[in-house]
């Protein structure tokens, strides 16, 4: 369903936000906007958690938008726990829609893993409190989105979250606090580490079951 991976920059407050464009080969019907892990501790956009969520999206026709955020690769800026990447992100959706209308018209899927759920998630609330379109469905997988909150979060009452039984960097503790409090369901995959070694397939056909619904 892969047809292709383009590069492509859009601009950040902080300067460009290096991109990769994982196409499907029908026209688009929506698109994904899929966020790395922390960049400090190696996250980036080729991070085998978030290509496997992208590969997801694109098999259910969706173009998948896989950002590299602040001081990672060629994107501009430096590490700013959330608040500039969550500002980058906002700029990158406007950009995308002018730039993509078609596919921008269409479902749109907001995922994140480790860091990037509190980026995706934050990101989401923000689009909610100024009215904006907001996404069809919202993936959290290995969820730390309270690490990095600096504002007031909201997330829909479908939000998937899935996370690994044995997560040696964010706890199942954690996940369930969040969870919680916001009277959200959790997949937990038995024996996952945080990367879920090993378990890759498992979250993919969990990624598509829920896309499958979008």
């Amino acid at each position: 369903m892969l047809a292709r991976t383009e590069k492509i920059s859009f601009d950040g407050l902080a300067g460009a936000i290096d991109c990769a464009l994982d196409l499907p080969m029908e026209p688009a019907r929506g698109w994904a906007l899929v966020l790395h892990p922390h960049p400090l501790h190696g996250g980036a956009r080729d991070n085998k958690i978030v290509t496997t969520i992208a590969r997801a999206c694109v098999q259910h026709g969706l173009i998948a938008v896989r950002p590299n955020f602040r001081g990672v690769g060629v994107s501009a800026g430096e590490f700013d726990r959330a608040v500039g990447e969550t500002a980058d992100m906002k700029e990158l959706v406007r950009q995308f829609e002018s730039a993509y209308p078609e596919a921008a018209a269409g479902k749109w899927v907001l995922a994140g893993f480790s860091f990037g759920t509190s980026v995706a998630a934050q990101l989401y609330s923000e689009v909610l409190e100024q009215s904006g379109k907001l996404p069809d469905a919202l993936l959290l997988a290995g969820s730390a989105v309270n690490r990095f909150k600096f504002r007031d979060i909201t997330v829909p009452d479908d939000t998937f979250l899935v996370h690994g039984e044995a997560d040696e960097v964010v706890p199942l503790s954690e996940a369930m606090e969040f969870a919680r409090s916001r009277s959200l369901p959790v997949v937990v995959v038995p024996d996952a580490s945080h990367f879920f070694h090993g378990k890759l397939i498992t979250l993919r056909q969990l990624i598509q079951q829920r896309l499958a619904s979008v």
